[in-house]
């Protein structure tokens, strides 16, 4: 059992897909470069396609001449290749749906049992699609029903794929359960059965498999939970789907640049912390800023504290007036308001002035809370980072998953919405959408909100570009968490942030 989470190739540096060929599709999300900013600023990723999406692009393919039959093949043909490199000829069963999904489950037995594989297939009725009845018929063996079929080493669950509209009754899901708890290895063509695509809910009982093989693109369910919870891993095989409509991507990596020969701490970005009456809150975020890139970092508090780090510059600021007035400095990248601003009056004032500065704008925490549902009163082109609360405060009820709630969101405000969680989307107001996933279980615990918001603020004043600095701190943030391990608190992320920094600068 200890091989089941074996690498089945190389990984991308950062990234939880697995590299094979042409499986990691990259497409740029962001050409901006702000001025003085030295970087690769081009953020790419795998395409993220809605099953809508998808089923265009597949269209786009069959309108060049490609007959739907041959895709099925291709599809089948990648997915066995996987399987065959992860599992080798270990015994495997493969259940088959009546639709596309099964068709490409025969596909994948064939090609296996043309390897060498001991393959058995069981399926739930007849197949329903021509394609799928052209791939049952190539199928030399017998097709034993799901019901009875035995167990194997191997289980490829290829009952239903993308476009699910309701789960699995509670037989099937049962019996699914029981023959992937009982294999070795487990294998999801394109979505685990009982998956809604779009949305990333569950639909019915999903069990978790080891390896999940999305075909062609990215879905939603790849990366919004709880469906992305339903896999070890995720592979996205390359059939030939072209993505260049997509309007959503996985965040990768971020090519990060050391500051210019001729930098010094203003060029490299001033940021201001503008803080509260909780000075916990404001001590992480502008200490996490410190470390994120930017040149120098200034406390706005309404007491003098101690626990600053020397380089922080500690600026009593007791009332909103005095916040007023240290924001006319004109040598400030960004403003970050927020964390531990509290909900008083006083707070109240103190984020008026911080909106109304006229600076690159970073909103997040109390910030958010405050602003009672206006975020049209916020400056195009502000970041703010709101968790599930604060979004549906914020913003009230809109339709559809994480990606299209944070999508309309950007849209509304003018800006960049980085919506948090175990799925983080980001968004802008022009349609870009990043979705980042897999972060550290840990990064759940008080304060790694504060030190997001901080990195946030660094690299928004290091690039000026509202967008990739938020996608630069989301991937900072979680790589940083990566390092730090098990059970660490707020304070702790922040000292490896460097590292990560460091791991991404060229």
């Amino acid at each position: 059992m200890g091989c089941r989470r074996r690498s089945l190739r190389r990984r991308h540096r950062g990234c939880r897909q697995w590299a094979d060929g042409g499986c990691c599709r990259r497409r740029s999300l962001s050409p901006a470069r702000s001025a003085g900013y030295q970087g690769n600023s081009a953020l790419s990723g795998a395409a993220i396609l809605t099953a809508e999406e998808m089923r265009a692009a597949e269209q786009a393919i069959f309108d060049s001449g490609v007959a739907p039959y041959a895709l099925m093949e291709t599809a089948g043909a990648a997915a066995a290749d996987v399987i065959w490199r992860a599992g080798g000829v270990r015994d495997t069963l493969v259940l088959c749906g009546p639709g596309n999904n099964g068709g490409d489950g025969f596909v994948i037995a064939r090609l296996l049992k043309a390897r060498g594989v001991p393959v058995r297939v069981a399926a739930t009725g007849e197949s329903k699609t021509d394609s799928s009845q052209k791939a049952r018929r190539a199928w030399a063996g017998p097709v034993e029903n799901i019901a009875d079929a035995a167990p194997a080493t191997q289980i490829v669950d290829a009952l239903f794929g993308i476009g699910l509209a309701r789960g699995l009754d509670g037989a099937l899901a049962q019996r699914l359960g029981e023959l992937v708890d009982a294999a070795e290895r487990s294998y999801a063509i394109d979505v685990p059965s009982g998956v809604d695509t779009d949305g990333g809910v569950l639909l019915s009982p999903v069990p978790r498999f080891d390896l999940c093989i999305a075909l062609g693109a990215l879905k939603p369910a790849h990366v919004l939970q709880p469906a992305a919870g339903t896999f070890a891993r995720l592979i996205c095989a390359d059939i030939g789907i072209g993505a260049n409509d997509a309007k959503a991507f996985l965040l990768t990596p971020p090519d990060l640049a050391e500051p210019a020969p001729d930098a010094h701490k203003y060029t490299r970005g001033l940021v201001d912390i503008v803080a509260g009456t909780m000075a916990g809150a404001g001590i992480l975020a502008a200490t996490a800023a410190a470390h994120a890139g930017a040149g120098c970092v200034r406390h706005l508090a309404p007491e003098p504290t101690s626990r600053l780090p020397n380089a922080v510059i500690m600026v009593t600021a007791p009332d909103a007036g005095a916040v007023t007035k240290a924001l006319q400095d004109e040598r400030i990248a960004s403003v970050l308001v927020g964390p531990g601003l509290g909900r008083s009056d006083e707070a109240r004032k103190r984020l008026s002035a911080a909106v109304t500065a006229g600076h690159p704008l970073v909103v997040d925490a109390d910030g958010i809370t405050l602003l009672e549902a206006a975020p049209d009163m916020l400056p195009v082109g502000t970041i703010i980072t709101p968790h599930e609360g604060e979004f549906s405060r914020l913003f009230g009820e809109i339709t559809g998953n994480k990606i299209d709630r944070a999508r309309e969101a950007a849209r509304r405000m003018g800006g960049v919405v980085v919506y948090k969680g175990p799925d983080t989307a980001i968004a802008s107001a022009d349609g870009r959408i990043a979705v980042w996933h897999g972060g550290s279980p840990w990064l759940s615990t008080a304060g790694t909100g504060d030190v997001l918001a901080g990195i946030c603020a660094a690299r928004l004043a290091v690039t000026g570009d509202p967008f990739l600095a938020a996608c630069e701190a989301v991937w900072l943030h979680g790589e940083a968490a990566r390092r730090a391990g098990a059970a660490f608190i707020a304070d702790d992320l922040i000292a490896h942030i460097p590292a990560a920094v460091a791991a991404r600068t060229q």
